[in-house]
């Protein structure tokens, strides 16, 4: 770090998770990416945890009548004057989410040419936007989405399930709208920020198949309820796939993502005298074994200065994930968080923070944590047993007994995790 203006490490791991968040902030980039007005209706439709954000600035930005609802996670809402803003809940989807989502599908019937669907949609969106397909209940949708939650399973495997378990994601919901434009502007929390795994791809063409979500369920042990195991196994209607003719006008359009963030959080880093290394945007698997790779990344750098020399900050993005073996109250980041400090065992020079962008890790109340050098002697003087926190899934616990939980509240956006891990 620069001599001349130190910066203490946890003040500067915030501030860089700040930028990180700050780039992605749907109120300050949406705007340059809205359509021109149509000749008929304007229809503003969404769902995910950033998109009451979006929905305001939309109307911020917008020069003519408009009219739509769009649905976000509990205390995630915002008030708007001409789009309704529903909550809902998230990662379970529930009945308010059921309720929104039907709303949702039915606005779009009988639209004509002259008419546009703004679709708005963020990371989250694939749980709020619950329309079980025919034949299936939301208890179905719900036993479901708890078991992939608890297996490990990636974000594109789960969502490939998601789609065809609905009547309106995986292109349903641009189908229905023809021959209505629908222009969809996003905010990308998936590794390779495919659209058609975005909240499950509402209003783009679905890749994948049937068969495609019988084996994830298969691979991962997952006994689904008879009434999903019958609708997987029997005629039901495919997801649009590409080329059908009803996704003719529909235009998807990101205005943030991942990598942006990342590269913000780097510019804020090189102004602190800092060498920012990133890593990836899309970096995956079990958040324990991430933290151990990081680890001996961060000890090259300490001993040989590569991939770069200290002071350095290792930048990544991605979603990690965590398969549930114990009862303890966690989140991928602090799991991720906790492996990391105990591989590094104290070691000198060596600070991280790890932080879901959209201010909740998991379903708890923090963004995730921060440790440094000594958080495991701190934990030991506690009393605490940070391979007995880790094996129990219990990471949450173990920091929030340490101070060291990182609590923001709702941010509006949501461009999946930041990693920041500090060596000098």
């Amino acid at each position: 770090m620069n001599s001349r203006n130190p910066i203490e490490p946890s003040s500067l791991l915030r501030g860089l998770f700040r930028k990180a968040v700050e780039a992605a902030d749907p109120r300050a980039v949406l705007a340059g990416h809205l359509p021109e007005r149509p000749k008929g209706r304007t229809l503003v439709l969404g769902a995910g945890k950033a998109v009451a954000a979006m929905a305001q600035a939309v109307e911020r930005a917008w020069g003519g009548p408009l009219e739509g609802l769009v649905v976000t996670r509990y205390g995630h809402g915002l008030p708007c004057e001409r789009i309704e803003v529903v909550e809902a809940a998230h990662p379970v989807p529930d009945a308010a989410g059921l309720a929104a989502a039907r709303r949702i599908r039915a606005a779009v019937d009988g639209l004509t040419a002259d008419d546009l669907v703004l679709f708005l949609v963020s990371g989250g969106g694939s749980a709020l936007l619950t329309a079980p397909a025919d034949g299936l209940s939301l208890e179905d949708k719900q036993a479901v989405n708890r078991a992939l939650l608890r297996s490990g399973a990636a974000i594109d495997e789960m969502n490939c399930v998601r789609k065809h378990l609905s009547g309106i994601k995986g292109g349903r919901l641009a189908a229905a709208a023809a021959p209505a434009q629908v222009v969809t502007l996003a905010i990308s929390d998936v590794p390779g920020d495919d659209p058609s795994v975005i909240a499950s791809g509402p209003t783009v063409a679905d890749p994948t198949t049937l068969a495609d979500a019988r084996t994830i369920l298969a691979r991962y042990g997952i006994a689904p309820p008879p009434a999903v195991a019958r609708h997987l196994d029997g005629e039901a209607e495919e997801t649009p796939k590409p080329g059908d003719p009803r996704l003719a006008k529909a235009v998807y359009r990101l205005i943030a993502r991942p990598q942006a963030s990342l590269e913000a959080a780097a510019s804020a880093a090189r102004a602190a005298g800092v060498t920012p290394v990133i890593l990836g945007d899309s970096l995956e698997g079990e958040a324990r074994d991430v933290g151990k790779v990081l680890a001996g990344v961060a000890r090259q750098a300490r001993r040989f200065g590569q991939p770069a020399a200290p002071p350095c900050v290792l930048l990544s993005g991605g979603e990690t994930t965590v398969t549930v073996r114990g009862g303890g109250r966690g989140g991928r980041n602090v799991e991720f968080l906790l492996s990391l400090a105990i591989a590094l065992n104290g070691a000198d020079g060596v600070w991280g923070i790890a932080c879901d962008t959209d201010g909740i890790d998991g379903s708890e109340d923090n963004a995730g944590a921060l440790f440094g050098p000594d958080s495991l002697a701190r934990a030991v003087a506690l009393g605490l047993s940070p391979s007995a926190f880790l094996a129990d899934n219990d990471a949450y616990s173990f920091f929030d007994r340490l101070g060291d939980l990182v609590v923001t509240g709702p941010t509006y956006t949501n461009v999946n995790d930041f990693r920041a891990v500090l060596v000098v």
